[in-house]
């Protein structure tokens, strides 16, 4: 009997590292900036606390998934939110959560790429992307946003040469230990 779960546990493994592997294969046909993984509600609350989010602000994020950090900000703070992403029927689910929570008048979602999405409106630019997502749009985020304007990353930084204005540690709700970044856009 123990044999037979050993080969099974051996073989399980083999076909969650076949999984990952197709995934990562698929990630990168896709031109997807980050799998999609669901923020944790206390981390983004976090989030929103580090960027000072208020009314009056618009968060924009940037492969939004469900939409829970563009809703939270609206529901927190009464701040407008904008959340896009590349997935059809996140932003259904999006726009359904959105629905939900009563929302929907301070919050929208866009079929779009975070790539080519404008910028300019928001004051506070959320991701949880990799860094070399990060990267790329790095140049964006600093030609586009007005001074003042926040970014806040989960996990992921900008590079050595874009160093955090804030940093915020912590352990997660879940037991996970989180990082966040803040940057501020100079004038």
């Amino acid at each position: 009997m123990v044999r037979v779960n050993a080969l099974f546990v051996y073989h399980f493994g083999m076909i969650r590292s076949v999984a990952f592997l197709i995934a990562v294969i698929l990630l990168s046909q896709t031109q997807s900036l980050a799998p999609y993984l669901p923020t944790p509600d206390d981390v983004v609350d976090r989030m929103l606390t580090l960027a000072k989010v208020q009314r009056g602000d618009t968060v924009l994020d940037l492969g939004c998934g469900d939409g829970r950090i563009p809703i939270r900000a609206a529901q927190k703070f009464g701040a407008r939110g904008i959340g896009v992403d590349i997935d059809p029927k996140l932003i259904e689910t999006a726009r359904a959560n959105a629905k939900s929570a009563g929302v929907e008048k301070l919050v929208e979602f866009r079929l779009e790429d975070a790539m080519t999405t404008d910028l300019s409106k928001a004051s506070v630019v959320t991701l949880y992307l990799l860094s070399s997502s990060n990267a790329k749009l790095r140049p964006r985020l600093q030609a586009e946003l007005q001074p003042g304007s926040r970014v806040v990353s989960h996990a992921f930084s900008m590079g050595p040469d874009w160093p955090a204005d804030g940093l915020a540690r912590f352990v997660s709700a879940r037991g996970d230990e989180i990082t966040l970044y803040l940057w501020k856009i100079s004038g």
